[in-house]
């Protein structure tokens, strides 16, 4: 039996390949590792232990309690110096110094005077009272012992013991010794707790106050979040905004700045609190540091509004509680109010809620309207929730024009007259064309008042939704005039601002919504001439501008400020036809959103109350018309309508056609000639849908046309 040599030393000549034996290296066992020195050990264990969370807790914890005790004694001693000097008056004077109100000044000044009479008053009276209190202490004596003695007289009589006359005083005497053993027996103990009691009642109130450095403070303490806004805080905030002249201020205010403050009311899901900044300090300083501000009230920024009321030196700011705008509003009235009306003279839309959580109404009486914002952030949404409270008031016409032309606007369709979807140049020249017949509709108008100071016509909203398509159009027409533009030669420019000047006046009325706003897709002219100017999410204080004006930014609107996609609905709105607080140039309204199946339930509410409404979705005046097909058009469902109302829906359908040319007698003449006439209803004159349908079959087996020219 063959045994393999294992070599433990490597020879000198190397082995050929085959012979070559297998090697086994022995490797050393590594030196053992030098111990920890003890010292080291000791550190490490002491810096866990130090650093532990447990032990920064209960430092903490102790750093407070203490903490809480000792400053709430210097807090029960001030106000004990406070009640007994006249010192509170001498802060509030040198605070209304520095705030410069010299009038408060002198009112302080004034109540110290008097509390210095009083109180020297109360001095001179010290001086009299020991005898006055010995001489009370001698006739009260005297009269107790009296009763005592007559009670006991009235007792011996009774019981005929003559030792009854002094039970009464004796019973006294020794109810008397028992109150003194009691004291003598709580008197110890009460020596040894009543220290105790006291530094638990300073520590009680050092914690109310929290009383400690913010790092002793326990954690939802320090972070403050959702915390009720206080005046401290206010004042703080104010304090640490960066503002040299106000931060001195409130230093030299004795009162720490308090009363810069008017009282925190609560508005809605938030507080609101007026102050009054010192001399030196413009409220625009304030105004360009919301974000610090807000920071240093622990809320994000879009939940702090500065504004500017009426008062001087004075902002008011608003400080929504933690959270509470991203909250939902709830579903808009019209959604959850099935028998809700609308009255376009006296009434008022119901559009969302204010930042107080009040509801924000508006009129839309006579007044153009503009809403504009960055893209998709609910402009569509809040226009149309407008036109639809007031399609359920039957005597307002539409003419829409949706530039966009995705359906936003489909469910209009048998309530507006004029109905156009689109984003193409076509669709843009039918929408300029549809605002030129609202002009000649509005001349017309002013025509018939002339004539007639006391004529009445019915409200006509005309709607341009995307309007931006429209000032940026490029195409021109034969008649070598642009669509678009801000030119006086630009068709549409030149009638929305035709409208702007007189429509109001016999209730036509321009309503657009655009978005991104620029001098080139909305001209200064046009955005003034809105009389309701809202405005959601802007890119630049700029766009803020041209969207509400200076007037409403420099009041303090901020739709610049708002959260793209985060804050989509919220408007800010500049109008007198909402109620806007005093002092203040515009208002913020988180409006209702009424989706499409919503929107479409209330426009059949709508349709319901009106009389078939026959939507044209073409302007196309430039060719003849039938007449006759254009009266059953316009009848729609209806079984029957009057001869006015034909006429007012002939001339909405082709205004250069059925102008003031077609009257009663023409339309009569109109239906005659196939055989049928209008008749009479309850004293009015009507034309019935059937009566129209025999007089078209009869013209078509007579093979004749009535051509409207």
């Amino acid at each position: 039996m063959s045994e393999n040599v294992v070599h433990l030393h490597k020879p000198t000549d190397p082995p050929t390949p085959d012979t070559a034996p297998t090697v086994l290296t022995v490797v050393p066992d590594a030196p053992p590792a030098r111990p920890v020195p003890l010292w080291v050990r000791s550190g490490r264990a002491i810096k866990s232990g130090v650093t532990h969370e447990k032990t920064r807790a209960t430092i903490r914890a102790a750093a407070r309690h203490s903490l809480y005790t000792f400053n709430g004694g210097r807090i029960v001693a001030r106000r004990a110096w406070d009640g007994r000097t006249g010192s509170r008056y001498e802060r509030m004077i040198r605070a209304a110094e520095a705030a410069g109100n010299l009038e408060a000044a002198e009112e302080w000044e004034e109540r110290l005077q008097r509390f210095r009479a009083a109180r020297h008053h109360r001095r001179m009276d010290l001086l009299h009272s020991p005898v006055e209190a010995a001489k009370g202490v001698a006739v009260g004596a005297g009269m107790s012992v009296g009763v005592l003695v007559a009670l006991g007289v009235v007792m011996a009589i009774n019981t005929g013991q003559v030792g009854d006359v002094i039970t009464p005083l004796s019973a006294t005497i020794d109810f008397i010794a028992l109150l003194i053993r009691i004291v003598q027996v709580v008197w110890g103990p009460a020596l040894t707790i009543g220290p105790f009691l006291a530094l638990l009642a300073l520590w009680s109130v050092g914690r109310k106050q929290h009383a400690a450095p913010a790092w002793a403070l326990p954690a939802n303490v320090r972070s403050n979040e959702g915390e009720p806004i206080t005046p401290s805080i206010v004042v703080k905030a104010l304090r640490d905004l960066g503002i040299a002249p106000l931060k001195n201020a409130i230093k030299e205010m004795g009162d720490a700045g308090a009363s810069m403050l008017g009282p925190i009311r609560i508005a809605g899901c938030g507080v609101e609190v007026d102050v009054t900044l010192p001399s030196g300090v413009a409220t625009d300083e304030v105004q360009k540091r919301r974000r610090k501000l807000a920071e240093n009230l622990t809320r994000h920024e879009h939940e702090v509004f500065i504004m500017i009321p009426q008062a001087a030196r004075t902002v008011r700011l608003w400080i929504a509680d933690s959270g509470a705008l991203d909250e939902p509003i709830g579903p808009s009235p019209l959604v959850t109010d099935e028998t809700m009306t609308a009255d376009y003279r006296k009434g008022k839309a119901p559009w969302g809620q204010d930042l107080r959580g009040d509801a924000a109404t508006i009129s839309l009486y006579q007044r153009h309207l503009l809403v504009t914002g960055l893209s998709n952030q609910g402009k569509t949404a809040a226009l149309r929730a407008l036109a639809l409270w007031l399609a359920l008031d039957r005597s307002v016409q539409f003419w829409i024009a949706d530039l966009k032309g995705i359906g936003d606007w489909a469910m209009f369709e048998g309530i507006a007259q004029v109905l156009i979807e689109g984003p193409s140049d076509d669709h843009v020249i039918q929408a300029t064309e549809m605002v030129e017949n609202a002009v000649e509709e509005m001349n017309r108008r002013i025509e018939a008042r002339r004539k007639d100071p006391t004529a009445v016509f019915p409200p006509l909203i005309v709607l341009v939704d995307e309007a931006q398509l429209a000032f940026m159009c490029p195409v021109v027409g034969e008649d070598k005039r642009p669509y678009g533009g801000s030119k006086a030669t630009s068709r549409y420019f030149m009638a929305v601002r035709k409208i702007h000047n007189q429509g109001r006046a016999v209730d036509v009325l321009m309503w657009q919504g655009t978005q991104d706003p620029t001098d080139q897709n909305l001209p200064k002219l046009v955005r003034e001439g809105a009389h309701t100017r809202a405005s959601l999410v802007l890119g630049t204080e700029s766009q803020a501008r041209m969207a509400l004006g200076d007037k409403a930014v420099d009041g303090g609107a901020a739709p610049h400020q708002l959260r793209q996609g985060l804050d989509k609905g919220t408007l800010v709105v500049a109008s007198d036809g909402i109620t806007i607080p005093a002092g203040q140039a515009s208002i913020t309204v988180r409006t209702h959103f009424i989706d499409d199946e919503p929107a479409a339930e209330v426009a059949d509410r709508a349709k319901a109350l009106r009389d078939g409404v026959a939507t044209l979705r073409v302007v196309d005046q430039g060719e003849e018309r039938d007449a006759l097909a254009d009266v059953a058009s316009v009848i729609g469902d209806a079984p029957r309508l009057r001869t006015n109302e034909i006429l007012k829906r002939l001339h909405a359908l082709a205004p250069k056609v059925y102008g003031d040319q077609w009257t009663n007698d023409r339309l009569k003449a109109l239906l005659e000639e196939h055989g049928e006439e209008p008749k009479k209803s309850n004293g009015v004159m009507v034309v019935h849908r059937d009566h129209v349908a025999r007089a078209l079959t009869n013209r078509d087996t007579d093979g004749s046309a009535s051509v409207a020219e």
